[in-house]
């Protein structure tokens, strides 16, 4: 079949294998391309298939040659429907891995089950041993409790009063205001239960238990801050207090792996484009700006190129890991400095529809997103016949 891009919202129904392999390939080239790294060997990734979870996995079996397992739910092409994004990425890693001599497997199914659970600990005890490495990188809207059954879904909303401020539809280019209003108690609740800490907890806690975590074993999870701008609906709305959650279980874990010489860490990465994010008001507006400022500064990064400094400046250098105040890594570091976030306060209060296109990087933005999916990447034949069904 033809495979063209059918978008609605911040989501897109299709994607493209080839054009997925490619971008996969990619940042593999940006991995090889840089030193190696004297880093992990044996690597769990739980939220394997997309984004800053796939980007772990690159950079460390291409910069560290780690054996790598990857926990997702993804879906395999059907009738007249392609497969996810997310099934088309593993599978181009896998070729890459395999033709690298490397290890890699992968286990499809729901990561917040007892059952996955147990099915990833077989496969470290019949494959690895244990692993050295567990990144956490789970980005779903929506939890069934292992132990409870019960159900959660979260919301992207602001705490304690209504919020308003600017957003973009950047399909279109269109600069609009958008009000929301504040999430109640349950939607809080629930929005932790998804995105807090409580599964990565589990998730370690079951591992060392049965034996799959090596001794000084390193476990990290992904957060985001940001600036003043998305701190109403980011930091200090529901994500943020789940993210505060997340970072409360960092600790905790830390505290938990420390006989076995271990640690837990959060990584504060920078923003950047992925689903998530573009259903996110008024983030997408940001991240357009802030696009155009690193750009300009010659500081702009993707997935690949966080997770490379992840391993090679901070969690493999050799040394002391450098954490903030709070004992978090912070890779958002060149975002968050004065003078880009200055620049990008000064946009924000003149961006309108008119001049979007010139003040922002919206085209980066909209290449980015369709790139998420596999379109629009160079060298790709998107009127060529392609079969959608890929095998992993």
């Amino acid at each position: 079949m033809v495979i063209q891009p059918k978008v609605r919202g911040f989501i897109c129904t299709t994607a493209h294998p080839v054009g997925c392999a490619k971008h996969v390939q990619e940042q593999i080239d940006y991995v090889k391309a840089q030193g190696k790294v004297d880093g992990p060997k044996k690597v769990l990734v739980i939220g394997a298939s997309t984004g800053y979870g796939l980007a772990s996995r690159i950079a460390a079996a291409f910069a560290s040659g780690a054996a790598t397992l990857g926990v997702f739910f993804e879906k395999q092409a059907s009738d007249n429907r392609t497969a996810t994004a997310g099934w088309y990425n593993t599978a181009a890693f896998h070729r890459a891995a395999e033709e690298a001599g490397l290890y890699a497997k992968s286990i499809n199914g729901d990561a917040f089950s007892d059952e996955i659970k147990a099915e990833t600990i077989r496969t470290i005890k019949e494959d690895l041993g244990q692993v050295d490495l567990v990144v956490y990188s789970l980005a779903s809207p929506r939890r069934t409790h292992p132990k409870t059954g019960e159900s959660f879904s979260s919301v992207l909303k602001p705490i304690g009063k209504p919020f308003t401020n600017k957003t973009v539809n950047f399909h279109t280019g269109e600069v609009t205001q958008v009000s929301l209003e504040p999430a109640t108690e349950e939607e809080i609740r629930q929005t932790v239960a998804v995105m807090g800490g409580e599964d990565w907890e589990m998730w370690i806690h079951a591992l060392n238990e049965a034996g799959v975590l090596a001794d000084g074993a390193i476990t990290v999870a992904y957060s985001y801050i940001g600036p003043e701008l998305t701190k109403a609906v980011y930091r200090d709305g529901t994500i943020g207090r789940a993210k505060d959650d997340l970072e409360a279980t960092a600790h905790k874990l830390d505290e938990y792996l420390q006989s076995k010489g271990g640690h837990a860490y959060i990584s504060v990465n920078k923003a950047v484009v992925t689903q998530s994010s573009s259903a996110i008001p008024v983030v997408p507006l940001y991240i357009s700006l802030l696009f155009q400022v690193m750009k300009d500064k010659g500081l702009h990064e993707g997935c690949a190129e966080q997770m490379y400094r992840l391993f090679a400046d901070r969690l493999y250098n050799g040394g002391e890991t450098p954490v903030d105040e709070r004992g978090r890594i912070r890779l958002d570091d060149w975002e968050m400095r004065d003078d880009v976030q200055e620049q990008v306060a000064s946009l924000w209060g003149q961006v309108n529809s008119e001049n979007v296109e010139q003040l922002t990087d919206i085209k980066g933005y909209r290449s980015e997103f369709m790139k998420l999916f596999g379109f629009g990447l160079q060298g790709v034949d998107y009127d060529a016949d392609v079969n959608p069904v890929v095998s992993l």
